[in-house]
């Protein structure tokens, strides 16, 4: 059982976590240049990361962990894959 302090400050950092998806997503859609767009989808994916992780907290629930971590993992290879394109123009 968690502290009632403790549940507080999370749903705290869940809000502040959740208010910091709209400038991401103003970064993704408004950039001027696609390495401003691949900065905004960066960050909005490490946001997310902390919401999932934040809400596997919350909730007591071991799976969310394993999404994150998941989630990492593709937006590390997202993140590699468009910034070779972005670099030489070519995928592989």
């Amino acid at each position: 059982m968690t502290s009632p302090i403790v549940m507080t400050i999370l749903n705290i950092l869940l809000i502040f976590l959740t208010l910091l998806v709209f400038p991401c997503v103003w970064r993704v859609i408004r950039g001027p240049a696609p390495a401003d767009r691949l900065q905004g989808s960066d960050t909005l994916t490490s946001v997310m990361i902390g919401i999932v992780v934040l809400l596997g907290l919350t909730r007591s629930t071991p799976m969310l962990f394993s999404v994150g971590i998941a989630l990492a993992a593709f937006s590390f290879i997202g993140t590699i894959a468009v910034a070779r394109y972005l670099g030489s123009g070519r995928m592989f």
